[in-house]
């Protein structure tokens, strides 16, 4: 488990290597065209990283046959879910925040890259952090 300053260095990795992604690539293509760039600028930077990550779904401690999926996780601890829509709506939020409590994580992103200025689509969500 990485300490909080860990963290917050991953995290400037994380906007850095969205920000060039976006400057490269541009607004307007599919998310997991997006996908495929970022993991590759946070793999060039000596990240770790995992696409895919089904996390099972419990209640009240019963295992359920459902799996949601994170996007992208980052040194096993950062969850980033990737957008690439109009804009970001409440339940993208929610889907964040669900995911961090769900992988018990600490850190997570919601990246839209359909946006002119990527640092308009780009958010942070903490869990007891």
């Amino acid at each position: 488990m990485h300490d909080t300053e860990e963290l917050n260095q991953f995290s400037k990795e994380i906007l850095d290597g969205s920000v060039a992604v976006h400057r490269e690539m541009g607004p307007g293509l599919l998310e997991s065209v997006y996908q495929q760039c970022l993991v590759k600028e946070l793999t060039l930077r000596g990240m770790t990283v995992n696409t895919m990550i089904p996390i099972s779904l419990q209640y009240k401690g019963y295992l359920l046959n459902k799996d949601y999926v994170i996007d992208i996780l980052v040194e096993n601890e950062i969850i980033i879910e990737l957008k690439a829509v109009e804009c970001v709506l409440p339940v993208h939020e929610a889907q964040i925040i669900s995911y961090l409590k769900l992988a018990d994580k600490r850190l997570g992103f919601l990246i839209n890259f359909n946006v002119p200025l990527l640092k308009n689509g780009f958010k942070r969500f903490v869990n007891n952090f």
